[in-house]
């Protein structure tokens, strides 16, 4: 969580997958990201969230860039979901 929004989420296997978003997702495919996937009742479900770049697990600087990406997509998804309720 950053700022009462989750950003990231920590799966079964210890993997760290981070929010993304229209904006930023293509942002992730570029950096060699891949989407997180289940399967559905009757096809595979894509979820918001994508795997940190290779470039920024060793490296904090980089980590802290793609950890503002996705907090920026949190960002984006919780001001629609208030023009929503309105």
């Amino acid at each position: 969580y950053a700022e009462g929004l989750i950003i990231a989420i920590e799966m079964s296997k210890g993997e760290i997958v981070l929010k993304a978003d229209s904006i930023s997702a293509p942002e992730f495919i570029a950096a060699g990201c891949t989407q997180w996937t289940y399967e559905g009742k009757s096809k595979p479900v894509a979820m918001p969230y994508w795997t940190v770049p290779e470039s920024a697990l060793d490296d904090l600087d980089q980590m802290a860039i793609w950890a503002n990406k996705a907090l920026a997509a949190s960002k984006r998804a919780a001001a629609g979901s208030k023009k929503r309720d309105v």
